[in-house]
């Protein structure tokens, strides 16, 4: 049997291997390219991540140095101004008119005639002779306080439909103000005003109960018997006899609790013994015991925001 053998030459085996080594240095040469591409490509990317993440941090740091510096920016004496004018609830004094003669509508009812000045929202004040609530947009500029944009609500007044809107038209426009407080001295701060006209109110300020005890109220409602009792706890003491209400959203009553006896004090409240009542309260935390309670916590205080039921006790 033959078999058929093929022969290469020898003298063909060097050139044969010469090809192979160069196709082999091509392919690791090529393999080498492709790699520092993507060496190059992933430094790149890697860079460039760098770099935003760079960016990105300094935007960070440059908005909150905004904030800071938001926060820092100091008060304008004007803004100060009305800080320190919306911590009171101001009380008529007196009234003059531009002759320097007395203001007899105002200063026969002083006691029940008020001035606020609020800061929700835009800076507004309102005013009152104890009847209709008026308010109107203020600005302050330096010592001048402008009015503008007035409204009230419309309850027939009777006798005091006269001051109301005498007290109306002082507080309109323009008039010049003048602060006095006097941190050192129990004395109340007063503020003078005076209108464009020349004529003068004089106001003395009570420290509101949010600034009084830094916090904001919270209102509740109570239901006051008009029977008093001696307190559990101190028998020469008289109690009042108190009971959570509760209203919904339309007004319309849904709950009451149990009388509890209350052995402290609401601010702005007078119990007079002949009238079952109901009133509207501003709760304001505490950061200590304000009164003797039984099951009512003792860390509030109680300030009167208005009546709104009153009944005979026969």
């Amino acid at each position: 049997m033959l078999t058929n053998k093929l022969n290469i030459p020898s003298l063909f085996w060097p050139s044969m291997l010469a090809v192979a080594l160069a196709l082999t240095a091509c392919s690791d040469n090529s393999a080498s390219s492709d790699n520092d591409s993507k060496t190059t490509t992933n430094d790149n990317s890697a860079a460039q991540q760098s770099s935003n993440n760079e960016e990105g941090a300094s935007n960070k740091g440059a908005d909150s140095m905004e904030e800071e510096s938001a926060l820092l920016e100091p008060k304008s004496v004007e803004q100060e101004r009305i800080d320190t004018l919306s911590n009171y609830r101001w009380i008529l004094s007196k009234a003059s008119d531009s002759k320097n003669q007395p203001v007899s509508a105002l200063n026969k009812i002083k006691e029940q005639v008020t001035l606020n000045f609020n800061q929700q929202g835009n800076n507004s004040l309102n005013y009152s002779v104890g009847c209709n609530i008026m308010s109107a947009n203020f600005q302050l500029q330096g010592d001048t306080l402008s009015t503008e944009d007035s409204m009230s609500t419309k309850m027939s007044c009777g006798k005091l439909d006269a001051a109301e809107n005498l007290l109306n038209q002082l507080i309109q426009g323009d008039s010049q103000l003048k602060l006095i407080i006097n941190e050192n001295s129990d004395e109340l701060p007063t503020l003078t005003q005076v209108t464009n006209e020349g004529s003068t109110l004089t106001w003395r300020g009570k420290l509101t109960a949010q600034a009084k005890y830094n916090s904001k109220g919270e209102t509740i409602f109570w239901a006051v018997a008009a029977d008093s009792k001696p307190c559990q706890d101190n028998q020469s003491q008289l109690c009042l006899q108190v009971k959570p209400v509760s209203y919904d959203d339309s007004g319309i009553k849904t709950s009451t609790g149990d009388y509890v006896e209350f052995a402290g004090t609401i601010d702005g409240y007078e119990h007079d013994g002949k009238h079952n009542e109901v009133l509207r309260l501003q709760r304001y935390k505490t950061n200590h015991d304000t009164v003797l309670v039984d099951n009512i916590d003792s860390n509030y205080a109680y300030v009167l925001d208005t009546v709104i039921e009153k009944e005979v006790v026969n």
